[in-house]
């Protein structure tokens, strides 16, 4: 069903309204105010599961915003995507590329700790367990930074650390 033809949930109708208010409101040069259109259009498809209408706009966004910081969230979701659809390789990449832009993004901390660990996983399923040690350290220090910036979330990476032996502090 095309776009135009189906109804936004509250939630979507909100966030619309507001983005448009934001929009007009904020002194901003016109590319900046374009690609937050094509990222707000790419997190409506994208939450709809229309993943490729998602891309094409972040990509889109992406093209246009010059702020690094701004870039940095278009490049968070289009790593949400490619978790999605298991191309965690390719995740990894852009959240790399967005924690260049904004190292302090807790959320892309946590997810590249998540699929370090998950790796982790793999490897020792696989019976590879010295390169289970190897992601399991990567994980634990992706968590611990996400710890440091925000230390009253992550709980469940807080006790996995505790319980794995390794400080969090450390």
């Amino acid at each position: 069903m095309p776009r135009s033809n189906q109804k936004d949930n509250f939630i979507d109708q909100t966030f619309t309204i507001l983005a448009d208010i934001i929009l007009k409101a904020i002194p901003s040069n016109t590319n900046s105010k374009a690609s937050f259109s094509y990222y707000r259009t790419g997190m409506r498809f994208h939450s709809d599961g229309d993943y490729s209408s998602a891309m094409g706009n972040y990509y889109e966004a992406l093209r246009l915003e010059s702020d690094p910081f701004d870039r940095s969230y278009i490049l968070y979701n289009i790593r949400l995507i490619h978790s999605a659809i298991g191309n965690h390789g390719r995740a990894l990449e852009y959240y790399f590329a967005a924690l260049d832009r904004n190292p302090s993004l807790t959320q892309a901390l946590n997810n590249v700790a998540v699929l370090y660990h998950h790796r982790a996983e793999e490897a020792v399923a696989s019976g590879n367990v010295e390169i289970s040690y190897d992601l399991f350290d990567r994980a634990s220090s992706y968590w611990k930074e996400a710890i440091r910036f925000s230390p009253t979330n992550y709980i469940e990476a807080q006790n996995w650390i505790i319980r794995r032996g390794r400080s969090a502090k450390s």
